[in-house]
């Protein structure tokens, strides 16, 4: 998708601080984080959100979970972190292209929002 901000991170056309990157997904330090990590993990494959998602989407939605898993292994986030996908504006969801949020380094509370 040529006017997709996560798109652009993506291709290299607009820089990023990049984390990880493999054939399915690229991760990236939030701009405007809200715990010491705050990584984005984006699959590579445009899906405007989780409810666009098909069945055929379902290894790749699991797999950037992976990713954060992997990511907060590296960063010795043992006493525990947070996965977020936001589904809409209501949601916070700001850009359209399906991202998961990895948030840790702090207490996180319960309920959020």
């Amino acid at each position: 998708m040529t006017d997709c901000l996560f798109c652009k991170i993506i291709s290299g056309k607009i820089p990023a601080k990049k984390v990880y990157e493999d054939e399915k997904a690229f991760a990236f330090e939030d701009i405007n984080p809200q715990a010491p990590t705050h990584v984005l993990i984006v699959p590579k494959k445009h899906v405007i959100g989780i409810d666009q998602a098909t069945e055929a989407d379902a290894e790749l939605v699991g797999y950037c979970q992976l990713v954060a898993a992997k990511i907060a292994r590296e960063r010795k986030l043992e006493h525990g972190f947070r996965t977020v996908y936001n589904v809409g504006p209501d949601a916070g969801q700001t850009v359209f292209h399906l991202h998961l949020h990895l948030l840790g380094g702090r207490q996180m509370h319960w309920p959020p929002g």
